[in-house]
């Protein structure tokens, strides 16, 4: 019994060292590798991010450090084109161009049928997204373009101290659970080891979410047709002014008629009926 209650208090332990380790979420950068006089380089290369890797080095002075920014990039253009659909397909070709895919696209006709236009947002590679953004510019005339960049490099160096801190503590509670001989010492140890793998789980798609982010830049791209304008020195403004003059003048007599003629029935109704009274009253 006292070799149980030992095994559950270094059970205990471990729950209450990895919830130290694992609660990084408010810390910064320096806070998760403090300053040293050591020179760190860390490379951290799993199979869920293909290779993606962070440094930290000191350049000779222990309060100087560098990393290795991880940055999310965003692009909107805007476009104005001939031929809506055509430019969409264009569009499309260029982001398989640069080995990257569309993410939504959609083209709709105007509501007074002047033209087309439509949205397409594709990803390509970040260290390809300059030359994207000009070969998309050469389909047609830019009206507005804009960039943002969002830095992540401190979500991303703490989700990987995490996940490497919870895989470590994955592996020695697999250990335990191997040296484990009674059905509560099992279960308790499945337990911790549920929560652990859990964690590990959600950190590591979270992982993938900012990977996939950084590695691949957005492009959003509303593309639309120019108006038809016509130039007629005033004459046809004034056509359709006259036009709709007319159209008002038919609409307010046929109003007016409308209002009198019951009036105009219903007092010669009334003053038929006074004048045979009058008649009968003479009599």
């Amino acid at each position: 019994m006292k070799r149980t209650h030992l095994f559950l208090f270094i059970l205990l332990s471990l729950s209450v060292i990895a919830a130290g380790c694992t609660g990084y979420e408010s810390s910064s950068p320096q806070s998760v590798y403090p300053e040293s006089d050591m020179i760190y380089d860390l490379e951290e290369t799993s199979a869920f991010d293909g290779g993606s890797s962070y440094k930290l080095a000191d350049n000779g002075a222990s309060s100087q450090s560098s990393i290795t920014r991880k940055v999310i990039t965003t692009s909107s253009v805007s476009l104005e084109v001939k031929n809506t659909p055509e430019a969409l397909d264009d569009i499309s070709d260029i982001a398989d161009e640069f080995d990257g895919y569309v993410s939504s696209s959609s083209v709709y006709t105007r509501y007074d049928d002047e033209g087309m236009y439509g949205y397409i947002t594709i990803r390509v590679p970040s260290s390809e997204l300059d030359k994207a953004l000009e070969t998309i510019g050469d389909l047609g005339k830019v009206t507005s373009k804009s960039t943002t960049a969002s830095d992540v490099t401190e979500e991303y160096i703490d989700v990987n101290a995490r996940l490497s801190n919870l895989e470590k503590q994955e592996t020695r509670l697999g250990e335990i659970l191997e040296m484990s001989t009674t059905v509560e010492e099992v279960l308790a140890v499945e337990k911790e080891l549920g929560r652990v793998r859990g964690e590990i789980e959600s950190l590591t798609g979270r992982l993938n979410y900012l990977n996939d982010r950084i590695d691949l830049a957005t492009i959003n791209v509303d593309v639309s047709e120019p108006r038809n304008i016509t130039h007629s020195w005033g004459l046809r403004d004034a056509l359709s002014d006259s036009v709709r003059g007319f159209i008002g003048s038919v609409n307010g007599i046929i109003v007016f008629i409308g209002v009198v003629i019951p009036i105009v029935i219903f007092a010669s109704i009334v003053g038929v009926m006074l004048i045979l009274v009058k008649r009968r009253v003479w009599r």
